[in-house]
């Protein structure tokens, strides 16, 4: 795996991710270790500061699966919020951890579900709450 790309944080999705993983039994927090492990090296932001480019909670972004090629849009939710369609991902799916925090043009290896690492680049941000003076969704 090559070195990991800095992430970007709001304070508030800070706050919400980390009340979540206190909630979440202990062997569901287990498999939520790459997660865990995203947000402590983060760096916090106040919402207001978040750059346009970002991927935050409730983004709507547009990102590429390496070396396949294959493209998506999603939004990044809360689990309360993913409600089976395929426009979501919720942040506890490994796609989910591996995109929060990420910019445009930015790439990360990640672990994939099946077997071995997936390479995940972000293409475009469709839609970011702070972008749209959304602070406190």
């Amino acid at each position: 795996m090559t070195q990991k790309p800095a992430i970007t944080v709001s304070s508030l999705d800070m706050q919400r991710l980390e009340e979540l993983l206190d909630e979440l039994p202990r062997e569901a927090l287990q498999a939520q270790q790459a997660l865990v492990d995203e947000l402590n090296r983060a760096n916090v932001v106040e919402p207001d500061k978040v750059p346009a480019g970002l991927v935050t909670m409730n983004s709507t972004v547009r990102f590429r699966m390496e070396p396949e090629g294959k493209m998506f849009e999603r939004t990044l939710v809360y689990p309360s919020g993913a409600d089976g369609s395929p426009e979501k991902i919720s942040v506890l799916a490994p796609i989910g951890s591996a995109l929060l925090g990420l910019s445009v043009g930015d790439s990360i290896d990640w672990p994939s579900p099946r077997d071995g690492d997936m390479t995940v680049r972000i293409i475009d941000i469709l839609y970011q709450p702070e972008a749209a003076g959304e602070f406190h969704r």
